[in-house]
């Protein structure tokens, strides 16, 4: 769990995702939280991640991360 919270004002839920705006390519990236908090990115809790939407023109990228993919195989070869 993180120590970092939710960068929307008065939300005090713990940051699951990390938002960074690409300008030059009109994009909003969301991915899983950065492992450090870095300058010009937000740290957001799952339901800001959920809802995030994108100014009109731009399109919202959603990075998710897969589980190990030996788990998700299983084991019963």
């Amino acid at each position: 769990m993180s120590n970092r919270p939710c960068s929307r004002i008065t939300c005090p839920d713990p940051a699951v995702a990390t938002l960074t705006y690409v300008y030059a390519d009109s994009m909003a990236v969301l991915g899983p939280l950065s492992a450090t908090h870095e300058p010009h990115t937000y740290d957001l809790c799952e339901r800001h991640a959920q809802r995030t939407s994108a100014p009109k023109g731009w399109q919202v990228v959603r990075h998710k991360v897969m589980g190990d993919l030996f788990d998700e195989a299983g084991s019963g070869a």
